[in-house]
């Protein structure tokens, strides 16, 4: 009989489904295959020869460690189910014979693969009667009813219950069977196909927004365009006006082609209906190039701080000396009526409500960065991986490819593997 062996819920189910006496299982959660297994024993052997101490709790289900379902047959069953918080070891033990395992989350492996390995230790039978008496009350009962000898029975008895549990209520289920319906659990086969590309790479959208003053224009009101135009703006002054000079020493240009050349060598497109991806491997390097362009969009809000305001009182002191003489030609009624005839300080006041303050622009003005990861959704796109290839050349993206196939595996009920 191996001492090492895989252990998985097929395992185990075949290891339940022998036995005639007593039987413990523990575990975070129980996989439908091993409930199965228990239900049909109950039917065999009675319910009060099986022992099930789990850790009932909702983040385990949605680890993949165990099924709800399966639970609630264990408890039609008849079967008394306690929960022990957080529970992680494993222990199957069916007459007399036991095993120590570290269960399997489904979110992040599959558990009937090749790769899993050895995941069981078989326990010698002092071992199987020793963790019994240590697992729960009913556990420690059974222990001592398996015991040959007065002064092993006498020994396990002195041995004090480690693990704290209760069984699982009716209400718990109901609770966790409505927060279940509210956000479904995973498919643990997509997720870990999902993660072996994102391990690998991430959608990423670089921008600097709203650093392009030299590009913003406002709109004139129409209660001074109505006074006419003339040839002295020609190019700035139409129905809306540039805030600076396209040629003003405040542009973000510069800043805006470092901000592109960093996007063109860390996040090549994959295409219009994938947008633009980044290696996870270069990512440190491109967020520590992005941290510098930082610096440089911060020297670059100073120097528009220290400018900006002035050049803006010059563009719109321009609008006003260009439209004063139409004004002062025909007044409207309202430089007349509420500012005395001031033209000026009417043209000033109009535009003050489309002029923005050097102020506001400067503290809009930021550098965005925004990762999303590769969804499943995305991965069943047959140009997907041809968009990869192309985007980044010296990726090993058929080996990528392979395990995204086989992190998709469902589990067979096949044979057992391993030796007893």
């Amino acid at each position: 009989m191996s001492f090492f062996r895989a252990f998985t819920s097929q395992d185990m189910a075949e290891f339940f489904g022998r036995a005639q006496g007593v039987i413990c299982y523990a575990g975070p959660g129980i996989q439908p295959q091993v409930a199965e297994a228990l239900v049909a024993a109950a039917a065999r052997i009675g319910p009060d020869l099986i022992i099930v101490c789990l850790d009932f709790d909702e983040r385990v289900l949605r680890m993949g460690f165990g099924d709800l379902e399966a639970v609630k047959a264990l408890k039609v069953a008849g079967i008394n189910v306690t929960t022990t918080p957080g529970l992680r070891m494993g222990l199957a033990v069916a007459d007399g014979e036991g095993f120590s395992f570290t269960p399997t989350a489904l979110f992040l492996e599959a558990e009937d693969r090749a790769e899993l390995g050895m995941n069981g230790m078989r326990l010698s039978k002092d071992q199987v009667k020793e963790a019994l008496a240590r697992l729960s009350p009913g556990a420690k009962a059974a222990a001592i009813v398996m015991a040959t000898t007065v002064e092993e029975k006498q020994r396990l008895s002195e041995i004090k219950v480690e693990i704290s549990s209760k069984p699982i209520s009716e209400a718990a289920v109901h609770s966790i069977e409505q927060n279940i319906a509210a956000a479904p659990l995973a498919n643990f086969d997509l997720a870990r196909q999902v993660r072996v590309y994102n391990a690998r790479l991430q959608y990423v959208e670089v921008e600097l927004n709203n650093a392009a003053i030299e590009r913003r224009r406002i709109a004139i009101p129409p209660s001074i365009q109505e006074l006419g135009g003339g040839e002295e703006l020609e190019g700035r002054l139409k129905t809306t006006f540039d805030l600076i000079e396209k040629n003003s020493s405040l542009s973000s240009k510069p800043l805006a082609d470092k901000v592109a050349k960093l996007r063109k060598d860390f996040t090549p497109s994959l295409g219009k209906k994938f947008g633009r991806a980044i290696m996870k491997s270069a990512k440190p390097h491109f967020e520590k190039r992005l941290d510098a362009l930082r610096a440089e969009l911060v020297i670059h809000q100073a120097k528009v701080a220290a400018e900006l305001q002035e050049q803006l009182d010059k563009s719109r002191k321009a609008i006003v000396d260009h439209y004063a003489p139409l004004a002062k030609a025909q007044p409207p009624d309202a430089a007349v009526g509420l500012f005395g005839g001031d033209v000026e300080a009417w043209l000033d006041e109009e535009l003050a409500h489309v002029f923005p303050l050097a102020e506001d622009l400067i503290k809009k003005m930021a550098l965005e960065l925004d990762y999303k990861d590769v969804t499943f959704e995305t991965l069943k796109e047959n140009d997907f991986l041809l968009a990869v290839r192309a985007a980044f050349p010296t990726g090993d993206w058929d080996k990528a490819h392979d395990e995204f196939k086989a992190a998709g595996e469902v589990p067979s009920a096949k044979g057992k593997r391993g030796q007893d």
